[in-house]
């Protein structure tokens, strides 16, 4: 399994979406990688959905519907409403688990310009 976090410069949710990463992992082998993004263009072709975005084999679990690839920060939302700037950890054991009640089904993602748009460097 490959998991990659993808996110814009000095984002503050890059670390904590790794940990949550690591944590949700729960000891099974993987290889987790950080990838930051620099411009427009790379977002599109990687589908990242906001910074950090975490793909499971290259696929975001949590993508939101109609969302656009952008430099965004993005939010994460739970079942019960509670926004966070990285996915929940048990939604993400479910992605990673590939079950039938995927993690996308409970938990919802936003783009936001919570930390603002970052251009090309």
């Amino acid at each position: 399994m490959r998991i990659t976090v993808l996110t814009v410069a000095d984002c503050p949710n890059a670390g904590p979406a790794v940990e949550v990463v690591v944590a949700a992992l729960d000891g099974r082998e993987a290889e987790v990688e950080l990838v930051e993004v620099r411009d427009e263009a790379e977002a599109l072709g990687r589908g990242m959905y906001g910074s950090p975005t975490v793909l499971v084999d290259g696929t975001d679990p949590f993508a939101p519907p109609g969302a656009v690839p952008s430099l965004s920060c993005r939010l994460y939302r739970d079942a019960d409403g509670t926004v966070s700037g990285v996915p929940d950890g048990a939604a993400l054991r479910r992605a990673l688990a590939g079950s039938a009640g995927s993690a996308g089904s409970g938990r919802a993602a936003a783009a936001s310009d919570c930390c603002g748009r970052s251009g090309a460097r």
